[in-house]
């Protein structure tokens, strides 16, 4: 009788474990605990250059570029997101910037929707 009250102690105190670790969970997305909307505002320096393939791309934009670009998915994230969008940003041209700022180690050929990364 002891060794069956000890393993219920054991089970119940599993369960209870498994319970605070599950509501501890953070949501983490392709940006990690941001969101892509809240990474594109940081992306404000790049908004002509990602309207305009002709604009000159500041290098405030290319060093956002660098630091968000550690993570191909969520560059690809903030490229589509929302904030982008009603920005006026055109994914199409905004898919360029990582090469016009001679990112090196850029992942050439990632898929982003339906853009390529060149």
């Amino acid at each position: 009788m002891a060794s069956a009250m000890k393993f219920m102690c054991l089970v119940g105190l599993v369960v209870l474990v498994s319970i605070v670790r599950l509501q501890n969970v953070d949501a983490a997305g392709e940006c990690g605990k941001s969101s892509p909307d809240n990474e594109a505002m940081k992306m404000i320096p790049c908004a002509e250059a990602a309207q305009n393939e002709n604009a000159p791309v500041s290098s405030a934009c290319c060093t956002q570029v660098r630091q968000i670009g550690h993570n191909p998915s969520c560059l690809c994230a903030v490229m589509l997101s929302n904030t982008a969008k009603s920005s006026g940003i055109k994914p199409e041209i905004a898919i360029t910037i990582p090469k016009r700022c001679n990112i090196a180690n850029r992942p050439i050929g990632y898929k982003c929707g339906a853009y390529t990364l060149p």
